[in-house]
Order: C-alpha cells, then structure tokens, then sequence
C-alpha cells in the first residue's frame, strides 16, 4: 500500500476508472456478438447500429483508441457483408 496521500487516491480512482471501463467493454463486446449472431435475420440492421453505436462510444469516452474502433467495426462490416 501506498504512503502518499495522492497516490492512494490515484488508487481510488484507478479503481473506479477500471469498473467503468469494464463495463464499457463488456457491452461492446456483447453487442458485437448479437450483431454476428443476427447476421442473415432480419434484425440485422439494427444489432449492427446498435454494435458500431456502442464502439463509437467506447471509442469517444477513450476506453478504446479511435483507430482500434475503427478497425474493429470495419471488421464486423465486412464479416456480416461476406455472411450475405
């Protein structure tokens, strides 16, 4: 444990900044897999916006790097493309 005052409070925060993103990630990867499970059905469309919506969010509150989003839903896009 730490003895400076602001680094048990980094640790505090770290901690709850690491829940938040957790959760963001498990979203986005719960997404994508109902958009990959939805391909060929007729709710494809909308698991897909709901996928790429969530990347995008994860990407702008910087739980994700913009261009690892970008790789990712270019990836999804062209995998629900080839299941056509």
């Amino acid at each position: 444990m730490a003895n400076i005052k602001s680094q048990k409070k980094r640790i505090l925060t770290n901690a709850k900044r690491h829940d938040r993103n957790q959760s963001v990630r498990a979203e986005v990867k719960t997404r994508v897999k109902a958009a990959t499970a939805a391909a060929g059905t007729d709710d494809e469309a909308e698991a897909l916006r709901l996928a790429v919506k969530r990347i995008d969010k994860a990407a702008q509150k910087g739980v994700m790097h913009k261009n690892a989003a970008a790789r990712k839903k270019s990836r999804l896009m062209k995998q629900l493309n080839a299941t056509d």
